[in-house]
């Protein structure tokens, strides 16, 4: 079998590029090891800004009426009690389905992406498992081993492979591509609850410092609990998940009241560590998107947002990479896609990292809370970053940082 591109992993990120390389014209082929609608460890989160790209696959409505609830904005919880409220599009004249973040079950989001790509003409496998890359003489990414439901292991040639299979991406590994970051190491454990007390349309998030939990609707009375933790304070969690899940939850007090009445209503699952990167998101006949080229930490809610604006992003240099006649633009592509990849997320990587050292800091997040509570303009602004339509460089100025250390004090 041949196709132009073939995109390995149909999540967020791999229905994205695919759609997008279809809107272009592109052969696209998309495989995935599971079928479809199918369950994801996640905070089940999206950003204001993903809507924007929902709306241009046509998802959005198919979302919204499966039950996606929509959020105004977040509230962080420090250690100290104080919290920072922080409203998406506060101050900023955004209005309309930008404004707002949502919460949505992957099994809604990933089956309804899918079908947006087939729509568009791209052929999806699912049930296929990629097992290895194959190269050519020159090292040059012809394709991909693959096993199919039924076990028969078969080549599948590319003129471009997309790797978009993921934290864990085999395609990166197999080319040296990805390495894990030293640090933070943190491990998830995300839940389902029903009937918990006090959730709005303002996702939450709690640090403790032991770790941190946030908190969102996902609709039809079903809450989204995620509790994030450094892999050094596990102990207890191994054959145990959901007993660790509910001591650490039942282990802070203002949370423990909430829960004491409400129903866990699906098992914990376990994800991590985190923080991973790729050295370089291309090699010569492959590209990494989404969680493949690089994941840091989840506070931020940046995942699939980025999942999907990547794809954006390198739909259209894939397309010249296997369509130009052009061979200079055609060797320039996939360069061409590290660069434009790098402007576009390492100012957000930047906030995400600051972010990171202060909850990882209880007297650093206390000491942010105290300022962020007294200045909602800068907690709005903070919370606008992380909805992903205001520039990372608002709040990486000298004068907003100087002043977030001013009003702490």
């Amino acid at each position: 079998m041949k196709a132009e591109v073939l995109v390995v992993g149909g999540g967020p990120a791999g229905s994205s590029v695919a759609w997008h390389l279809a809107q272009l014209g592109v052969e696209v082929t998309m495989l995935d090891r599971a079928r479809f609608p199918r369950d994801k460890v996640c905070a089940e989160y999206l950003s204001p800004q993903a809507s924007r790209i929902l709306e241009a696959m046509g998802a959005l409505p198919t979302i919204e009426a499966a039950g996606a609830m929509h959020l105004s904005g977040m509230k962080v919880r420090a250690p100290n009690g104080r919290e920072i409220l922080g409203h998406f599009a506060a101050q900023h004249g955004f209005r309309g389905f930008r404004d707002r973040g949502l919460g949505v079950r992957r099994t809604v989001l990933d089956a309804t992406l899918v079908d947006c790509a087939r729509r568009a003409g791209v052929q999806v496998l699912e049930r296929t498992h990629m097992t290895d890359v194959v190269r050519d003489a020159r090292g040059v990414v012809t394709g991909v081993q693959v096993r199919d439901e039924s076990g028969v292991p078969r080549t599948m040639n590319a003129s471009l492979v997309i790797g978009a299979d993921g934290l864990r991406s085999v395609v990166g590994r197999r080319l040296g591509l990805t390495r894990k970051a030293w640090w933070p190491k943190r491990i998830a454990l995300v839940a389902h609850y029903r009937g918990l007390p006090g959730v709005t349309e303002i996702g939450e998030m709690h640090v403790e410092a032991n770790g941190y939990v946030g908190i969102a609707d996902v609709g039809h009375g079903v809450t989204n609990v995620a509790v994030v933790v450094p892999a050094s304070r596990t102990d207890g969690l191994s054959g145990d998940p959901a007993g660790f899940f509910e001591r650490w939850v039942m282990g802070a007090p203002h949370l423990a009241a909430r829960f004491a009445t409400a129903e866990r209503v699906s098992e914990v699952r376990v994800t991590g560590p985190f923080a991973t990167a790729a050295r370089q998101a291309w090699a010569p006949g492959v590209a990494l998107v989404g969680d493949a080229a690089d994941f840091f930490d989840p506070f931020t809610g940046e995942g699939v947002y980025a999942a999907l604006r990547g794809g954006e992003l390198l739909a259209p240099l894939a397309a010249e990479y296997v369509r130009s006649p052009n061979a200079t633009v055609r060797a320039g592509a996939l360069p061409e896609y590290e660069r434009v990849r790098r402007s576009e997320f390492s100012g957000k990587w930047m906030v995400e990292r600051l972010i990171a050292a202060f909850v990882a800091a209880p007297p650093l997040i206390n000491h942010a809370a105290r300022a962020l509570s007294r200045r909602t303009d800068m907690a709005d602004l903070l919370i606008g970053v992380a909805g992903d339509f205001v520039p990372p460089k608002e709040v990486l100025r000298f004068g907003y940082l100087a002043r977030l250390l001013l009003f702490g004090i």
